[in-house]
């Protein structure tokens, strides 16, 4: 399974995290898709709803729903500073 890890970071994460760090409009992005993935997150944990993982038998449980959630709230506020209240200085 590592194997997969290793290869989806390259081939996913690693051009995610550069188009981010370059576009500014790609981040504002972000903060949306962040702050609805941490909303379903959060209510899937609260309505106690556990999510089968297509192909396999594991479930995700409610607890890992929370934790996920968290996780993508704080990612959102990071996208939402950094996209739409964080100005570069320009050097005078």
């Amino acid at each position: 399974m590592l194997p997969y890890f290793v290869a989806a970071i390259i081939v996913i994460v690693l051009p995610t995290l550069y188009v981010a760090v370059r576009y500014r409009e790609y981040r504002k992005f972000l903060a949306g898709a962040f702050f609805v993935s941490s909303g379903m997150q959060l209510y899937v944990y609260f309505a106690k709803i556990p999510i089968p993982l297509i192909g396999t038998e594991a479930v995700q449980s409610p607890e890992l729903s929370a934790v996920r959630g968290m996780i993508h709230f704080v990612l959102f506020l990071v996208c939402l500073y950094f996209g739409w209240f964080f100005r570069k200085r320009s050097a005078a």
